[in-house]
């Protein structure tokens, strides 16, 4: 790893503290000039240290020897990620602010995007300088994970390890970062060019070979899993009863993935108690969350500190939705989709919304 001062930054800094740079290897190996462009705009309006980390493990000694730096990484969401995941390791989340400038293929800064983040490289550099820091809700479990965007079950894509693609809530399937980009998950080798025809090559043999791959395509076979779900210790679903899939995301993201659901007003009452939402959701609640093109991204009041899940019953019946502060599924061995990571299998999980739990930099109003 090598790190390096800012040449000729000037004295004064970001709110009392110098930054630290971080930047991801792979956004440095697919775009180096919006790499060079947010580095040059960094350091031209506060003092820099700039970290090159070669791997994760790099990665994670220059983040521990931050100091009283503010960090900033320059990257994808799972760089992002990685920041999130290793100040919460080390119980310093809730008191570090987190900077991100996303450099990346659009469907690996998806994430980011929802958040708040600006996407364009300038805008993005200068609303570290000059933005507001907004306080974010996220999802912890008893595993000590955590989920910043959502999570479902099924995974969607595999069965072990890492995703392709990170979950962005609203989206009908979990966007594909490895399609675009070519990148290997954390601490994987780079993939060689080939990789993705070979991919694909063997996605379309298991088509031709499955009965249900002729006749419905990967995507048109709806497998379905007998899950308990609880939220909040009230009954949404039990092992009697198939479901299609699961969604668990931070109120934040309500508006979004209510709209995806396709669930409508009426209170339908839900198995075990559990009263269906009635109406779509408004927009997101949270701090900040959306699209800062669009004025989204606003949180109400009632949803604070809650999750939004959503039970989705095989055929065209109308999925369940419920406000809770933790969810809890219960089943034979699962598999999860955690922003970009999938986990499992486990027979019990849960999740526990945490307010405010951590602090984004986003560009003022106004």
């Amino acid at each position: 790893m090598s790190a390096q001062p800012s040449g000729d930054s000037p004295p004064d800094t970001v709110r009392g503290y110098p930054l630290l740079v971080v930047i991801d290897p792979v956004a440095r190996s697919t775009d180096g000039e919006s790499v060079r462009i947010a580095k040059d705009v960094l350091c031209a309006g506060a003092g820099a240290k700039i970290c090159l980390p070669e791997g994760p493990e790099e990665f994670a000694r220059a983040l521990a020897r931050r100091g009283h730096r503010r960090p900033v990484v320059i990257g994808d969401d799972r760089a992002l990620l990685r920041v999130v995941a290793l100040l919460h390791k080390e119980r310093e989340l809730a008191a570090v602010a987190v900077s991100m400038v996303p450099v990346g293929a659009p469907a690996t800064v998806a994430l980011s995007r929802q958040l708040g983040v600006p996407t364009d490289t300038v805008a993005a550099a200068r609303a570290v300088l000059d933005g507001d820091e907004r306080p974010m809700d996220l999802l912890t479990d008893d595993s000590d994970g955590i989920v910043l965007g959502g999570l479902r079950i099924p995974c969607g894509s595999g069965a072990t390890g890492h995703a392709h693609g990170a979950y962005v809530p609203g989206a009908a399937h979990p966007v594909d970062a490895v399609d675009e980009t070519g990148g290997a998950p954390d601490g994987a080798p780079p993939r060689p060019w080939w990789a993705p025809a070979a991919r694909t090559a063997r996605s379309a043999l298991a088509l031709l070979v499955s009965p249900a791959g002729r006749l419905t395509g990967r995507r048109g076979r709806a497998a379905v899993q007998r899950l308990r779900i609880e939220a909040d210790g009230v009954l949404l679903a039990d092992l009697d009863r198939p479901v299609r899939g699961v969604s668990v995301v931070p109120a934040g993201w309500a508006g979004d993935d209510a709209a995806a659901s396709g669930t409508v007003a009426g209170g339908a009452a839900a198995p075990g108690g559990a009263v269906a939402d009635g109406g779509m959701a408004g927009p997101p609640s949270g701090g900040g969350r959306g699209d800062p093109d669009d004025g989204g991204g606003r949180a109400d009041g009632d949803a604070a500190g809650l999750a939004e899940v959503v039970v989705h019953w095989p055929g065209a019946e109308r999925p369940v939705r419920a406000r809770a502060r933790a969810v809890t599924v219960s089943g034979a061995d699962f598999h999860y989709r955690a922003d970009s990571v999938v986990g499992g299998p486990v027979r019990t999980r849960t999740w526990t919304v945490q307010p405010g739990a951590w602090r984004l930099t986003l560009p003022r109003d106004g």
